[in-house]
Order: C-alpha cells, then structure tokens, then sequence
C-alpha cells in the first residue's frame, strides 16, 4: 500500500506550469485546491492509500516509482494530465 496525492489538468501546458511553481516552492495542497480538476483537489489531492490494481497503470506505475516525499513527472492518462505526490 502507498498513499499519494495529485493534481489533475487537461493539458500538458498546464501541468508544466504547475511543475514549475512547485520547483520553485510553491504549495501541492493549495495548487491541488486551486487547480485540479478532480474532486480530490477539495482535499489537497489527497487519494489515501492505494495498492496495485485499483489505479489506471500509468498512474500506478508512477506512483510506485516516485520516492516518499517527491513529486512525479507529468503522468497522461484518459483522465488528463496528472503530476503525483508520493505522501507514505
């Protein structure tokens, strides 16, 4: 089991964008609240925990790569454009 969180946009430009200001400091639950367009985002992106199987694959696959604490690369999925949050 691992616990992450996310923000979720439509486009690729987007994600960029945040990439950049959470390099720069910026805050993953303020930008999540702001900007996801999942209702995670209510939560500061907050998915709980997870194990293998209950994700789509490339989401999966990241998030299991991604150390505790990081930020993943940008994520494509059906749903959009994902950038993930390793929590636990």
């Amino acid at each position: 089991m691992i616990r992450a969180s996310h923000i979720l946009v439509e486009t690729q430009e987007q994600a960029q964008v945040i990439k950049e200001l959470l390099a720069n400091g910026s805050d993953f639950v303020t930008i999540a609240f702001i900007a996801s367009r999942c209702p995670s985002g209510r939560a500061g992106g907050d998915l709980g925990e997870f194990d293998r199987g209950q994700m789509v694959k490339e989401f999966e696959d990241a998030a299991h790569a991604t150390d505790v604490g990081n930020i993943s690369d940008i994520v494509q999925t059906q749903f959009g454009f994902h950038i993930i949050k390793r929590t636990a």
